[in-house]
């Protein structure tokens, strides 16, 4: 049972870990910190929450749990604000889909890592966002992967841990920068391929006429483009080495296949397309 949840940041992913907590009964009471007062009266409404405040240092007094769910963009400042009010007793975690950035800006803030600090990320979410678009069931049969840090202490591990399981979660562990290399070729590589796709086919003369014939494949493919940009924007940049290695990798790979059209190499579609059938069919169940 944690006793006080607090969530820094209230959207889609914060505020679904709070209603699932509270559905589950793990929860005593819940408090958020929210730049704006008007999101934390709708969370209020909504049942999200039970209070919050604008106020950083209000909102996580008496916490037992910190959750900070903002874009990895703002981590750095939200941990900055979290330092002075932060306690020995707190375990701190977050919900960044890039980990060497949290860690790095966490470092910056905090000088020495706290031993209650556990980086995490659920991998889970939808193309909505804010605390409205939040439900109970987003993290059930999810992965949510928590990277450990030398300094993290083996309570507030099983506490995250914990945390997960009661919404649902299959929790797994990882390296930090094995987590963000993984991430970038699984999550961040198909969010730039959906988002370059449509943009460019959005800029084609004939894109009124493309987008009114387009199948349920490209609708499937492209569905991620319709997520946060600035969101987005923020990983880019967060993960930069992991993402350019693995796009390089893609680019390559996308170039000879374009050589094998120009040549009407049969041969080589074929194989790649064989190949990539045989991984996706293999790999269909875990999706």
């Amino acid at each position: 049972m944690i006793e006080q949840l607090t969530i820094v940041g209230l959207g889609l992913i914060g505020g679904s870990l709070a209603l699932a907590l509270k559905q589950a009964g793990m929860v005593s009471r819940v408090t958020a910190y929210a730049r704006r007062q008007e999101t934390i009266d709708e969370a209020i409404g909504l049942g999200v929450i039970d209070s919050g405040s604008t106020d950083m240092g209000l909102a996580v007094a008496g916490a037992s749990v910190v959750v900070v769910a903002t874009p990895v963009g703002v981590m750095a400042e939200m941990f900055e604000l979290l330092r002075p009010h932060l306690t020995p007793q707190m375990v701190l975690t977050d919900v960044g889909s890039t980990k060497g950035s949290v860690v790095a800006a966490a470092s910056q803030a905090f000088g020495q890592l706290p031993a209650g600090f556990v980086p995490g990320h659920p991998i889970a979410g939808t193309e909505e966002n804010g605390v409205a678009a939040a439900f109970a069931e987003l993290y059930q049969g999810r992965r949510v992967i928590l990277t450990p840090l030398d300094s993290s202490s083996e309570p507030s591990v099983s506490t995250i841990r914990q945390m997960w399981q009661a919404c649902g979660a299959e929790v797994v562990e990882m390296g930090v920068e094995h987590h963000d290399e993984v991430l970038a070729a699984t999550s961040h590589l198909p969010h730039m391929l959906a988002f370059a796709l449509v943009d460019t086919l959005a800029r084609m003369d004939e894109s009124e006429e493309i987008f009114e014939f387009a199948a349920g494949g490209f609708r499937d493919f492209t569905r991620i483009a319709s997520s946060n940009p600035a969101m987005w924007h923020d990983i880019c940049l967060a993960n930069r080495g992991a993402l350019l290695a693995v796009l390089q990798r893609f680019s390559a790979d996308l170039g000879e296949l374009t050589r094998a059209i120009e040549n009407g190499d049969s041969e080589h579609l074929l194989q790649t397309f064989r190949r990539a059938k045989g991984a996706r069919d293999r790999f269909a169940e875990k999706f």
